[in-house]
């Protein structure tokens, strides 16, 4: 007689079973506002592993015991910042930033001297590669912004990137792809123990609030946003939460206000007061 098949689950190094899965989903959507879909199970479970073995622990049960009682805030800290790590880069999807820039282009030409301010958020923002990357779009394009009212917001919820972006230091690789000029001009070279790391000017850093916050839960006092960074975010997100996400969306941005996603996301179905104007470029509609 032949041997049964093994099955996905048999395979894995911890027991992860659906009564598992259910628990991580509640702890997520309680802690972080995140409501994680069905597909989302194997990117779960990679993630808790690395936790699992850091503790020595053998079961996920055993996990969403320790977390559910809320007295370990460290290692809430820890599951929280696990699940939500993302990948970023310096102008990544770079059809965004040459948008941005022209815009930007246009406003400086529209608005009166006594007009000249810009709010612009980088929602999800990780270790801060897009917060920066706007920076350096609105400076590229508008040579006195120094006598402009200019703030971005770069949010997070996971506090260990956003120590990482409010350093702004990367090392070298992270900037490979850009141009040398522009290396040249936004980003000073280490030395020494440093040596292999770079460190973004300060004139960007001036330019950008660091805050720790969920998209889902209580956001701070904001003024109208003129544009919002929301990249490859939703995706975590089942329908409902995106949906009441963009409504949120909609009464922070002023009339004709820029919403970018990611390259895997849409608006549509989710949102009626936005319409396309580009590759994952939306305008808030004029009511």
């Amino acid at each position: 007689m032949s041997k049964p098949a093994k099955t996905a689950f048999a395979e894995r190094e911890f027991e992860f079973t659906d009564v598992d899965f259910a628990c991580v989903r509640e702890l997520l959507e309680s802690l972080a506002g995140i409501a994680v879909s069905e597909n989302k199970r194997d990117m779960i479970y990679a993630r808790l592993a690395g936790r699992l073995r850091a503790i020595g622990l053998r079961r996920v049960s055993d996990y969403c015991d320790r977390l559910r009682g809320g007295q370990d805030v460290r290692e809430l800290e820890h599951f929280r910042n696990a699940m939500t790590t993302n990948l970023t880069g310096f102008f990544r999807e770079p059809y965004h930033f040459d948008f941005l820039r022209e815009q930007a282009r246009g406003w400086a030409q529209a608005m009166r001297p006594q007009g000249r301010h810009l709010r612009i958020w980088s929602a999800g923002c990780s270790t801060g590669e897009e917060a920066y990357s706007i920076a350096i779009a609105l400076r590229e394009a508008i040579p006195d912004i120094d006598d402009w009212d200019v703030r971005i917001l770069a949010s997070d919820l996971n506090s260990e990137v956003l120590a990482r972006a409010r350093r702004g230091a990367y090392p070298r690789e992270a900037i490979a792809g850009l141009d040398p000029s522009r290396v040249r001009r936004w980003f000073r070279r280490g030395v020494g123990r440093n040596d292999g790391w770079v460190r973004v000017v300060p004139e960007l850093a001036r330019m950008i609030d660091f805050e720790a916050f969920s998209l889902n839960g209580v956001w701070p006092s904001m003024v109208q946003m003129d544009a919002i960074f929301c990249r490859n975010v939703t995706i975590y997100f089942d329908a409902d939460t995106t949906e009441r996400l963009l409504r949120r969306f909609e009464r922070i941005l002023r009339p004709d206000g820029l919403l970018f996603v990611g390259h895997s996301e849409t608006l549509k179905g989710l949102s009626d007061g936005f319409h396309l104007l580009g590759q994952t470029i939306y305008q808030r509609g004029r009511k």
